[in-house]
């Protein structure tokens, strides 16, 4: 038991945790670079630029397992593809789903949001719509901007991923600290 919690505690930013997202050692370079490293260093403009590419994506994802707060950007992209519904039976019975999944007490992975708005998100779904979510999300959303956003940016794998050509002068965390 004493283990598994220890395990739990445990917040990295060690590469090895990422070795899901980046590509085995013994891959060629040429075929490692599935995105350019110029891509890779605007992630570092903005929080939406990460989000709105798919291996920034990717890779948020995998930084916030490392953190054990997956289930932030889980929400947040269910919330987004909620959002993209037209089939009003099937927009009661996922905004059902969120709700039980992140947003109830208790709910398996649950969110940290303030009393106000889960009480103002229940209240929502008494009549889901497309918007239902958009208080909790927000909350979310700015969650990750200013917290877990700057961590991914100074994390080490992170920085691997801009590294890739050997050019250590080209991250942005590395810019700011000389």
């Amino acid at each position: 038991m004493k283990t598994r919690l220890g395990c739990l505690s445990h917040k990295s930013d060690s590469y090895s945790d990422f070795s899901e997202f980046l590509p085995p050692a013994e891959v060629t370079a040429a075929r490692c670079l599935k995105i350019s490293t110029d891509e890779v260093v605007q992630w570092s403009e903005s929080f939406d630029q990460l989000l709105s590419h798919k291996h920034g994506l990717s890779a948020f994802r995998a930084f916030l397992k490392t953190e054990f707060s997956d289930e932030n950007i889980e929400f947040w992209m269910a919330c987004e593809d909620y959002k993209k519904n037209k089939s009003s039976t099937k927009l009661v019975s996922k905004a059902n789903k969120i709700y039980m999944e992140f947003i109830d007490v208790q709910a398996p992975r649950e969110i940290n949001i303030d009393h106000e708005t889960r009480d103002i998100t229940k209240s929502n779904m008494e009549s889901p719509s497309p918007s239902c979510f958009d208080m909790a999300q927000h909350r979310i959303y700015m969650l990750m901007a200013k917290d877990c956003y700057p961590r991914f940016l100074r994390s080490q794998a992170y920085r691997e991923m801009v590294y890739q050509d050997g050019d250590k002068s080209r991250c942005p965390v590395h810019q700011e600290n000389v």
